[in-house]
């Protein structure tokens, strides 16, 4: 009998002691909206998504993330980690959507507005080149020095000057909110928040960021019961 997701992820956050609180503790939150009073409304996956793995995975963990959020940044590390171990074999897919929290992180929409122009001009793999060495330099908290975004984009080989023309213009500000958007329908009242998508069954919402052998946890359980 196949058990769902949501069941999953609950029985091992419990078994786990998660340490996830109310409070932010272990995630950025500002909104005082309980998730559970929020009925989870997540737009599909497109090819429009940054995606790493197989779309078509059994598991797509769709992430909404602040690029300012030193939990972020750990669980960002973490889902790398997963998609090292089980993203070849088109087990797991994860997708970055953007939840800029402005009133921590002053700083997080122009950084969105970064990846989303690294995106424009190299395509995927460049926006995860790009995010991924944001995440590596930022100190988080509203850290980051904003000069930095274009010696990124050299850094990961696009052109700087066309870089610096798609951030100055704020051509993809809609786009970070649109995806800012995405996150509030989905339950996200702060970062990271995650949304699990196994088809056939309802997305099932996990927030703050969960460690290594939690989410290994959640994945091994719910792999075991398709």
């Amino acid at each position: 009998m196949m058990i769902p997701l949501a069941i999953v992820v609950a029985g091992v956050i419990v078994a786990g002691s998660l340490f996830v609180t109310r409070n932010g503790e272990n995630t950025n939150n500002p909104i005082n909206n309980n998730p559970e009073d929020v009925e989870i409304s997540i737009l599909p996956v497109s090819e429009k998504d940054h995606i790493l793995g197989n779309p078509d995975a059994d598991i797509v963990i769709v992430e909404f993330s602040d690029l300012e959020c030193p939990f972020c940044k750990q669980y960002h590390s973490t889902l790398n980690t997963i998609i090292d171990e089980y993203g070849k074999d088109g087990k797991v897919a994860w997708i970055y959507r953007h939840f800029p929290i402005a009133s921590l992180h002053s700083k997080a929409q122009k950084e969105a507005e970064a990846t989303e122009c690294a995106a424009e001009l190299g395509g995927n793999n460049a926006f995860w080149k790009y995010i991924n060495r944001l995440f590596e330099i930022t100190p988080s908290n509203n850290g980051l020095d904003l000069a930095k975004l274009p010696e990124i984009a050299e850094e990961v080989g696009l052109d700087r000057a066309k870089f610096e023309e798609c951030l100055e213009s704020g051509r993809t500000a809609n786009l970070v909110q649109d995806q800012f958007n995405d996150g509030v329908s989905s339950g996200a009242r702060g970062t990271p928040h995650s949304v699990f998508l196994v088809k056939g069954q309802e997305p099932a919402p996990l927030s703050g960021a969960v460690s290594l052998e939690q989410l290994r946890g959640i994945i091994d359980q719910t792999l075991l019961n398709l």
